[in-house]
């Protein structure tokens, strides 16, 4: 074997279609697009969601319920997250700076801490929100639930 006969694969390589280049070519004429018709023009181009005059699917389903704009979302962050953060950075207070940091939220989140998991150290945590069993169980073991 050498360079002089080396080829591709057995059907690896396909010639392609070149369409409007002659009627030699079994692609002129029409150029594969059939005879009159929107779709054979120059410039047609199908509207989204346009299923043939059939009712469309966007028509067909119903509309139901509503976006709360108002709604705050809050990143919850479970007591079990806090202890392992606490115990591998060797901190007794968290802030946002803190799971910005440790890669928990992005700078934006509003942070919510939830309570699951136990929690073993004091820690002094800053945050947005607190549910009511996290608030409890920091201030059990003599730490503070301050909100931001």
């Amino acid at each position: 074997m050498d360079l002089s006969n080396l080829k591709p694969a057995k059907g690896s390589t396909k010639k392609i279609k070149r369409i409007g280049r002659g009627q030699g070519s079994g692609h002129g004429g029409t150029s594969t697009r059939g005879h009159k018709g929107a779709k054979s023009r120059s410039g047609y181009s199908k509207k989204l969601g346009y299923e043939g005059g059939q009712m469309s699917l966007v028509r067909r389903v119903p509309k139901f319920g509503f976006k709360n704009f108002n709604r705050v979302e809050y990143k919850g962050i479970n007591l079990d997250v806090l202890e392992q953060i606490a115990e591998k950075k060797g901190l007794s207070v968290i802030t946002q700076a803190v799971l910005i940091e440790c890669g928990y939220v992005s700078k934006n989140d509003r942070i919510k801490i939830l309570g699951r998991g136990e929690l073993k150290a004091k820690l002094d945590i800053t945050v947005h929100a607190y549910s009511a069993t996290a608030k409890k169980a920091i201030e059990e073991l003599g730490g503070v639930a301050n909100i931001l």
